[in-house]
């Protein structure tokens, strides 16, 4: 026993020694991640150092809006300085939930109901026990017009000008393919409903049957929902019903080229206007025709069934502004930023001027000098150990209010993301997602808008993003200085799994943009590197430790 305790005694005291010489080693490659400061460490000091950067706005060409997870449909008005009115349909086709149905003898329609929830949150109970909501991705005051139409226009899957097999179309904002344009007269062949000045309503749906004694008995209760009922029964009796058994409905291939689609033709009124997201990949989003047919045993009452048409397959977003962006200075950078969702713009931004390590080994570019600065490197630029430890990093973006003017209707959240190789930091991925609330997932990276006096509907003042793992892996892991992206968000946990979508820029084949993006019609002018206005300049602020001896 007395051997053991003297042998833990020397494992104890060698283990003192060994943590007193790593304490004073420069090697900071191991250290935790705990925020060292001047008054909790005797050996290190804490400083913080700004860094000029590059910054200017991109103007997007068309971007493809195929495949997009959810759709916006309306018209929106910017209340920001620089942009105007944006407008947004879409195209769809529809799927049967049976290939080659069999609807029975006699079957005749009763009714055909489309119904597509809205994103929206549950609020509380009332009363009478009706759950009341609060709508979500709502953009605008406003209404608009929109016009449902079958679509004659074929949606295909594989594009037939690819130099590969069975490589998918693409389709684009500006209703085009990228070598052909979408014609209006092919979306628009037959008029099936025209809602005029739609305003999507929180209102839960009550959903009622009348029972054999006449009296009404509520059965369901749906979520707040685009939801109509088509006045044109013949339409559909003589689309889809009456060609039971017939080769047009026989498999799905048969069925898209027969019925291409329904297109939904959003157009401004005489309001601001209003746009909507909304849910087309939920399985409540369908169109249900409710029909009544023979029943099997002679002598029985007629049966009443349904069949139904979910939205899936290919979809198509058609964005259009009433505006023009223009690209910025890739040199000097701008003065200001201009960020706009949808077929808008975002900004490109470059650390240390975008250079990386170069075969010049006599002079020393700029991100050459600020990695010697923070570790010692060999001949080839490699990481050899730390100099100073990063704590934080951050760029930080502040809102330019008298061009904004918003009013508290900015974006409340930007994503920033490697353009180079088209997807998120690592920072991103570091981070705590929240998958039943986006406004507050990815918190720490990606800093929500901070507004005066903490208010929601405040005017903004800055995004602050974190890239503290960005600039680790830099000096610590030899990683490429890549050019980075910032762009206003719709939701932010889109981009954790969500391939980024191309631009229709034949000069650059990796341009792309992502969903989130698209699917935000706000936009915001943030103050840029090259402004005057010293205070609110853009910076790459680095706060780091270093060795006190």
């Amino acid at each position: 026993m007395k051997k053991i305790k003297i042998a833990l005694r020397q494992i104890a005291l060698l283990a003192v020694l060994l943590l007193s010489f790593i304490a004073c080693d420069k090697d900071f490659a191991n250290i935790d991640s705990d925020i060292i400061n001047n008054g909790n460490a005797t050996h290190f000091n804490t400083n913080s150092r700004l860094f000029d950067v590059i910054a200017y706005t991109k103007a997007l060409d068309p971007v493809q809006t195929n495949a997009l997870p959810t759709n916006l449909l309306g018209v929106y008005t910017d209340p920001t300085v620089s942009y105007g009115t944006s407008t947004a349909s879409f195209v769809t086709q529809l799927r049967g939930n049976l290939q080659d149905p069999d609807f029975g003898g006699n079957p005749v329609i009763d009714s055909v109901i489309m119904t597509i929830p809205y994103f929206s949150s549950a609020i509380g109970i009332d009363e009478d026990g009706i759950t009341q909501y609060e709508l979500d991705s709502v953009y605008g005051s406003g209404t608009m017009n929109l016009s449902i139409y079958e679509s004659n226009y074929f949606l295909r899957d594989f594009d037939p000008s690819a130099s590969t097999i069975n490589e998918p179309q693409s389709f684009y904002a500006n209703m085009s393919t990228g070598t052909d344009m979408i014609s209006a007269s092919q979306l628009e062949s037959n008029l099936l409903h025209e809602e005029i000045f739609f305003n999507p309503s929180a209102d839960q749906i009550i959903l009622t049957e009348t029972t054999e004694d006449g009296e009404t008995e509520v059965t369901n209760g749906l979520a707040p929902s685009f939801r109509i009922k088509f006045e044109d029964n013949t339409f559909w009796q003589e689309k889809i019903i009456d060609m039971s058994g017939e080769s047009e409905l026989s498999n799905i291939n048969n069925f898209n080229n027969y019925f291409r689609g329904l297109y939904f033709k959003a157009e401004q009124n005489i309001s601001e206007g209003k746009m909507i997201l909304l849910n087309m990949a939920s399985s409540s989003s369908n169109i249900t025709i409710y029909y009544t047919r023979d029943p099997f045993t002679e002598g029985l009452d007629r049966v009443q069934t349904t069949y139904t048409y979910s939205f899936t397959g290919n979809r198509v977003n058609f964005l259009s502004n009433d505006f023009s962006i223009t690209s910025g200075n890739e040199t000097t950078g701008d003065a200001s930023l201009y960020l706009k969702g949808g077929q808008g713009s975002v900004a490109e931004i470059k650390l240390f001027n975008g250079e990386d390590i170069d075969d010049d080994n006599l002079t020393d570019n700029a991100f050459e000098l600020f990695k010697k600065e923070f570790v010692e490197t060999d001949d080839d630029g490699n990481f050899v150990s730390s100099k100073k430890l990063i704590n934080e990093a951050n760029l930080v973006f502040y809102v330019k209010q008298d061009e904004v003017n918003a009013s508290g209707d900015e974006p409340n959240r930007v994503f920033l993301y490697d353009m180079n190789n088209n997807v998120a930091l690592t920072d991103y991925f570091f981070d705590n997602s929240n998958t039943t609330n986006p406004e507050v997932s990815i918190f720490s990276h990606l800093v929500p808008l901070e507004r005066e006096n903490g208010e929601a509907t405040g005017d903004g003042i800055r995004y602050k993003v974190r890239i503290t793992e960005h600039l680790n892996n830099l000096i610590l892991r030899d990683s490429t200085n890549v050019k980075l992206g910032l762009a206003v968000s719709a939701n932010v946990n889109l981009e954790s799994n969500s391939i980024q979508y191309d631009i229709l820029n034949p000069s650059d084949d990796n341009d792309k943009v992502p969903s989130s993006s698209i699917l935000s019609p706000r936009g915001t002018v943030l103050y840029g590197n090259n402004t005057t206005d010293e205070d609110k300049k853009l910076y790459l602020e680095i706060f780091f430790t270093e060795p006190n001896n």
